[in-house]
């Protein structure tokens, strides 16, 4: 028994080693600059200074004032839904058609790798391409666009010019190609994940189904549709966190600044601009920061709470 109590706390020793660059790697990268930035959210660093003093809610209070902010939530919010709502449509018709037994699709595999080879891509590359698709005056679009006798007429001094197209002056436009590449890079990944919960569902469900003869329509809208609701459900929640977090897309897609008129300025970007750009407020960027962090928890436990499982509940109270 003693050889084998020091034989386990070799093992827990060794054990102890391995999980430790994690562990490093963690407190420095994750940790510590969370920690960092709560404490700079109640100081009034700026600039290229190095000492601050400490100005409690002061910060918080000019967050919750500053309409900038909330029209960041906004315009975060208004590119969210855009995205989402058809991600979750076509992801989920997606995800049924492949995983139902009875059309028995052929190359299912490949049609998976298709779908998600998007989200392998770097945002970044993919916003750069876009950009110079549809650059003025001179991107692809507008030269085939040209070529094709389809132009922007203005008046200037009282004289018709004709000239290229300037999408991205477009607030409509800005927005829904910045909805489009979001949705374009995650409905794959959307689809893998939806359709892990369907073939988490007992088959025995859909046989017994298939023997009281439903078919296909109605074995998905009384089977299939409320056993994912578990799934939808995390899926919609990590999908809100990562909306809140959208940065690199409107960034490079516009001027910096979320242009034409800042209706593009998603929280993270106006973060950005607050921290890097201008007065460098690193204190107020860490209060954005914050309250993007806490409205983004409200509105998760918010979902959670109106769209779980109530007959769940209702078995656990009883």
């Amino acid at each position: 028994m003693k050889h084998q109590a020091n034989h386990e706390a070799k093992l827990n020793h060794w054990g102890y080693f391995f999980i430790a660059p994690f562990v490093i790697i963690f407190l420095m990268f994750t940790l510590w600059p969370t920690i960092y930035t709560i404490m700079l959210s109640f100081t009034d660093l700026r600039g290229l200074r190095t000492d601050f003093k400490f100005a409690g809610l002061e910060n918080f209070i000019k967050l919750v004032k500053d309409p900038y902010f909330w029209g960041a939530i906004q315009n975060t919010f208004i590119i969210w839904g855009i995205n989402f709502i058809p991600q979750i449509g076509i992801a989920l018709l997606l995800s049924i058609w492949l995983s139902d037994a009875r059309l028995n699709l052929k190359n299912r595999g490949l049609f998976r790798t298709i779908i998600y080879m998007p989200n392998l891509l770097t945002a970044v590359s993919v916003s750069l391409l876009y950009r110079s698709l549809f650059a003025y005056p001179a991107g692809p679009l507008n030269q085939l666009l040209y070529s094709m006798g389809l132009h922007e007429t203005v008046i200037r001094d009282g004289v018709e010019v004709q000239q290229a197209f300037n999408f991205f002056r477009s607030v409509p436009f800005t927005r829904g190609l910045v909805a489009y590449i979001q949705w374009w890079m995650w409905y794959g990944h959307t689809v893998i994940m939806l359709m892990a919960g369907i073939t988490s569902i007992p088959t025995t469900l859909y046989e017994s189904a298939l023997v009281d003869g439903a078919n296909s329509r109605q074995t998905t809208w009384s089977i299939t549709l409320p056993l994912l609701r578990p799934m939808m459900l995390y899926i919609l929640i990590t999908s809100m966190i990562g909306g809140m977090q959208m940065l690199d897309i409107p960034f490079l897609l516009t001027d910096m600044r979320g242009a034409p008129d800042f209706k593009i300025r998603t929280t993270t970007v106006y973060q950005y601009n607050m921290a890097f750009q201008g007065r460098n407020d690193y204190a107020y960027a860490s209060a954005i920061s914050l309250g993007v962090f806490i409205i983004t928890i409200i509105l998760a436990l918010l979902i959670f709470f109106f769209l779980q499982d109530r007959s769940e509940l209702k078995k656990k109270a009883r």
